[in-house]
This record gives C-alpha cells, structure tokens and sequence, in this order.
C-alpha cells in the first residue's frame, strides 16, 4: 500500500416509534399493505440534529483530527436533505480542501421502478472551519424562547384540575 484515505458514511438517527406501526402491521400484513402513521402519536422523523452533534461531529473530531495530522483527506457522504441541515459550510478549491462532502439522493427511475443512489454534489472544505460551523449553535431571540416555555407551561397548567396561581417566566426574569 502507498497511500489511502478515509470515507465516513453518516446515516441519521430517527426520533419516534417504529415498532408500533411495524407490529400493527404485521398484525394482517394483507389488509395493512398501504398503513400510513404519519397523523398517528410518535411518528418517526429523521433526527437531524441529533444525528449531526451527537453522531457526525465526534467522528469528524477523532477521525478528522488524527487524518489531518497526518495530511489524509476525509471524505463524508451523507443524504442530500441531511446536508441541506447543517449550517452553511465554507468551500473552498478542491486543491486546498482537506475535505470532501459526497452529497447524495434517491432518483426514481419510472421505467424500473426503482430508486438509485446518486451524487446530487460535492462539496469540498476544511477540516476546522467545519467543526466550528456545525458546533457553533445560532441563537434566536430570548423571548422566543421564553415564549416557548410558557405555552409549554400553560398546557401543563391547563391539564390540571386546580392549577395554582403560578407567576409566568416574564414575572420571574
């Protein structure tokens, strides 16, 4: 071997439950054939927060750091939706790029009837810039927040059968 580098393929945590339309349906997999459960309670989703601090970034850091240290390029390939997530990445010239993001996306093919993987683009970066986009979060405005943790406040308050005289968050700051 003269040379090698490395390829991190990033998959995206999913939020919700699929066990249970997995075993509604499995229940008459004849009748359920077209289940749909996207209006029903903890539907999945893709995670793609979670999948890029908790999962991508540690895996940038171990691997990127050691990589970069001994002047490897990187290559991430993710689905395009989870790319479109992260915040606005600086490119740069492929020649200065320690890194290469591989953007991918299912494309229908109506003949076959099938979908293919297919490389919507890429992306080339640097390694630092990177890390500090992705673990940088962006703040909204406090209010909003605030705001949030009211109407969370107010719905448990409201579910109770005598709610106390609580102060809201606004009487509190």
């Amino acid at each position: 071997m003269t040379d090698f580098g490395t390829l991190e393929v990033q998959a995206v945590y999913v939020s919700g439950n699929i066990r249970q339309p997995f075993e509604y349906y499995m229940e008459n997999p004849a009748r359920r054939y077209d289940l749909d459960w996207a209006n029903r309670p903890n539907y999945p989703r893709p995670d793609y927060l979670s999948s890029s601090r908790k999962r991508l970034v540690p895996q940038l850091i171990t691997k990127g750091g050691i990589l970069r240290h001994w002047g490897i390029k990187q290559a991430v390939a993710l689905h395009a939706e989870f790319f479109r997530t992260l915040p606005l990445l600086p490119e740069v010239e492929p020649q200065e790029a320690d890194m290469i993001w591989l953007i991918y996306d299912l494309a229908y093919d109506s003949k076959e009837k099938l979908y293919h993987l297919k490389l919507e683009r890429t992306a080339h970066t640097l390694f630092r810039p990177v890390l500090d986009q992705i673990m940088t979060a962006e703040p909204g405005p406090v209010e909003e927040f605030i705001g949030l943790l009211q109407e969370k406040l107010d719905k448990k308050l409201e579910g109770e059968e005598n709610p106390p005289d609580a102060p809201t968050l606004a009487d509190l700051l």
